[in-house]
């Protein structure tokens, strides 16, 4: 009994709605435009290479070029689409449309059998076009095959190279293409696009869905189609909410502003029963962080440029509560916290505690701490700014950490005299020198500035050591309550007295409460800088 052949009728999205014109192109417009003025003025090039990342449109580009070229009704920026050339070039069976796969064809001797060809005109063409695809894996012999036809190419031949990795493409070869970097794109510029698809694919949608689709897409339209099927196949033909967030692995955008809003009210055991709750889905605490410094863009803008918002999101309302209700101080110093945190979750025991602990980070810095004023809050914020670790900083000496402060001195001016930079000088710089003899430095970082701690790090901090002391000399860090300050915070408490001596200086001057009391002036504060020590001369205070 014969078994009926079964062929498949449906078309993915992204090779059905595959551009087949320049002006169909989502993006990409720098590079549109140069291709359509050498077509239409006939200033054709013997080589293109077009780079950018996976799914911007590099391979689509080509082969419109490719038609572009050769379609039977002449060369221009608008092939016809509907002559032989035009159909068969769409169709993948044009015979002087040579698509190779470098990756496929890294051995010299295809490279050469596949150039023997190039000497020889075009079969029914006009061009005779290499479309090769990923050129970057070719090997160095291949490289140098395709040189030789690069540097006396026929006329009748047109090269267009493909690549993700054009820093792996010799500078030969380089040098004799006209180049083309093709940008990720927005995911508004997504967004539009599968809003257009949908509509003439009549299936219904909501912006929620759409916006999910292009963030994860990562600037990749062909991406962004792919999940799209996928989505619409999880949902049964239509796209819901809930079935995108699953499918992508998301927590519902209310899970994520209810976050939001206890951090904004600090509600330290909402925020806390929060990410109970949704730890009970088996989320992806990366992509969570993710969403929340999202929503923490979206309410940073909103309180600098509040008519550039979207209103027409659902969440437009909350948004703008949140926004009010929250400092914009605070919100960049969230914003902070949780993106230096997202760089160390994988660093954390697991990522459920990583991700409650960068929460309960955000929560111990907000504005109005211990009953604080703002204008104390204020400086707090500005001194918790210039701490790398984001820590604590000391405004008060305490007896016993005072009688500590020969130690910190001293490690102050080592890591001065040892010309420390960077992750090295901010990992020295939170530590305290609890111990030091001929043969060990032992240093205590707190536990706040944990995440400044690494291997890499710490061995630059024990070479630097060893080139001060010798060879001999051994690094010892831990981890613990310091019980004295460490120079960052010696340097953070010492720069605000000098802020306050300036301050005070300058509203004890005669001068300046003759000027308050004639004309009712007002000293601005912000506009005072104390001299640094270093450059003091008859000079206490610098009057803006």
């Amino acid at each position: 009994m014969a078994v009926p052949k079964h062929t498949m009728s449906y078309k993915v999205l992204a090779r059905k709605w595959r551009p087949g014109r320049f002006e169909e192109m989502v993006g990409q417009e720098h590079v549109l435009r140069a291709l359509t003025n050498a077509l239409d003025n006939d200033r054709l090039h013997h080589a293109y290479l077009f780079t950018g990342t996976r799914g911007v449109g590099k391979t689509t580009l080509a082969r419109i070029l490719a038609k572009a070229l050769n379609c039977e009704k002449g060369v221009s920026s608008i092939p016809c689409g509907q002559c032989t050339a035009c159909n068969q070039i769409d169709e993948g069976r044009f015979i002087d449309l040579i698509e190779v796969d470098a990756a496929s064809r890294t051995k010299v001797d295809e490279t050469r059998e596949l150039l023997d060809n190039v000497q020889y005109v075009p079969s029914v063409g006009r061009y005779k076009v290499y479309l090769i695809d990923e050129v970057h894996m070719f090997s160095n012999h291949s490289f140098n095959a395709l040189l030789k036809t690069l540097e006396e190419p026929p006329p009748h031949i047109i090269f267009l190279l493909v690549t993700t990795d054009p820093k792996k493409i010799p500078v030969t070869i380089l040098s004799r293409c006209l180049q083309f970097n093709l940008k990720r794109l927005t995911p508004a510029q997504i967004v539009k696009q599968l809003t257009d698809i949908l509509e003439q694919e009549q299936i219904g949608s909501d912006q929620i869905c759409r916006r999910l689709i292009a963030t994860a897409a990562d600037g990749s339209l062909r991406d962004a189609l792919s999940l799209l099927d996928q989505a619409i196949a999880f949902g049964g033909g239509e796209l819901k909410e809930t079935d995108v967030r699953a499918m992508l692995g998301t927590i519902d955008r209310r899970e994520v502003l209810a976050l939001m809003n206890a951090l904004v009210m600090r509600d330290a055991p909402g925020l806390l029963a929060r990410i109970d709750q949704i730890a009970e889905q088996n989320p992806d605490f990366d992509a969570l962080l993710a969403e929340l410094l999202s929503l923490l863009q979206r309410i940073a803008v909103y309180q600098a440029v509040p008519q550039v918002t979207d209103e027409t999101m659902d969440d437009h309302e909350t948004l703008v509560t949140l926004a009010k209700q929250a400092e914009p101080e605070e919100i960049q110093l969230y914003y902070q916290i949780g993106l230096v945190g997202r760089r160390d979750l994988l660093l954390a025991p697991d990522l459920r505690t990583g991700f409650e602990m960068i929460m309960l980070r955000m929560l111990a810095f907000t504005l109005e701490q211990s009953g604080h004023g703002l204008e104390e809050s204020d400086s707090q914020l500005q001194a918790a700014s210039s701490t790398p670790c984001g820590g604590h900083q000391a405004f008060g000496v305490s007896p016993t950490v005072a009688d500590a402060q020969d130690p910190v001195s001293e490690w102050s001016a080592l890591i001065d005299e040892m010309r420390l930079t960077g992750l090295v000088r901010e990992l020295a710089g939170n530590c305290v020198l609890q111990d030091r003899d001929a043969n060990r430095i032992k240093l205590v970082l707190p536990p706040r500035c944990q995440h400044l701690l690494n291997d890499n790090v710490e061995a630059r901090l024990q070479n630097a050591l060893k080139d001060r002391f010798g060879e001999d000399v051994r690094l010892v860090i831990t981890v613990g309550e310091p019980g004295a300050e460490t120079p960052v915070e010696l340097k953070v408490r010492e720069g605000n007295e000098r802020q306050h001596s300036a301050e005070r200086a300058i509203e004890g001057d005669s001068n300046v409460k003759a000027l308050v009391d004639t004309f009712g002036a007002e000293v601005d504060k912000a506009s005072i800088r104390p001299v640094h020590p270093e450059n003091r001369n008859t000079t206490a205070v610098s009057k803006d």
